[in-house]
């Protein structure tokens, strides 16, 4: 995929992390390094990760803040 193609797929995007849900959970991108990628339960565990310590620290309160903008009526998750 593409940076367009995850930005437009993306219910959220703060500060270079795309933020999607599905069905299953929800998958954090890095917009700046595609490889970057974190898995998330529905119940906020991560699942699967390929970003290291810091980065998935760093991407899991862009997480936390992406869910309070997101409106249960709009979640396919929660």
């Amino acid at each position: 995929m593409t940076v367009k193609e995850i930005a437009d797929a993306a219910d959220v995007i703060i500060d270079g992390y795309a933020v999607e849900l599905l069905e299953r959970g929800v998958r954090i991108t890095n917009l700046h390094d595609l490889d970057h990628v974190t898995f998330v339960s529905p119940k906020g565990e991560v699942l699967e990760t390929t970003m290291d310590d810091i980065e998935l620290h760093i991407a899991m309160k862009y997480y936390d803040s992406a869910m309070s903008y997101v409106e249960d009526d709009d979640a396919k998750v929660l």
